[in-house]
């Protein structure tokens, strides 16, 4: 068996460019710890243990630039109820976490993508850009998702070498929220077995 870390590495460095960006934004500290790093916006939602570990599913879909990421895109048959499935855009490792560029992606699931998922009863969907959907609709979807017992999980890192060991196969996804109530996001670490 072999561990990839799919938790972004947040540097003091990253730290002070995003807090500098927050506080321009009149946004308070707590509220920037929660969602700095690999970590899934609460929505009035508590994440269940049974979720800590699950059957993972990769896609690549690092070929989609300039649309949304659709039904198309995927192998739709390959998710099973529960699951974590996550999507590999290649966006996190071509830009720096936290950077302008980086928030300012245009990657996006559609919403028949996100539905269809739903549908499936998937557990979690893990991401390699900042949001499902775009910054003006990135809370509806992510309480749609809520809604149905989905936990959005933004910011993956390393997906491009989980990629490569998988090789297209399921693996074993452990994700660990820190325990801390009244944030509206949760910083996870994020581990895959293959």
């Amino acid at each position: 068996m072999m561990k990839i870390d799919l938790t972004v590495t947040v540097t003091e460095d990253i730290r002070k460019s995003l807090a500098d960006m927050t506080a321009a934004a009149q946004i308070p500290p707590y509220v920037q710890f929660g969602h700095l790093g690999t970590h899934f916006d609460v929505m009035d939602k508590k994440f269940p243990l049974e979720n800590t570990e699950r059957r993972g599913i990769l896609f690549d879909v690092s070929h989609v630039k300039e649309r949304e990421i659709d039904i198309s895109d995927i192998t739709l048959n390959k998710v099973t109820e529960h699951d974590f499935v996550m999507f590999y855009t290649g966006c996190l490792k071509e830009n720096t976490f936290g950077t302008p560029k980086y928030l300012q992606t245009p990657l996006e699931l559609s919403n028949a993508l996100i539905t269809a998922l739903l549908n499936k009863k998937v557990s979690m969907i893990g991401i390699d850009f900042p949001g499902i959907r775009k910054p003006a609709e990135h809370p509806q979807a992510d309480q749609y998702c809520a809604d149905h017992g989905v936990f959005v999980i933004e910011n993956l890192a390393n997906l491009d070498e989980l990629l490569a060991a998988a090789k297209g196969q399921p693996f074993l996804a452990h994700t660990y929220p820190v325990n801390y109530e009244g944030l509206t996001g949760l910083p996870c670490r994020v581990v895959a077995e293959v």
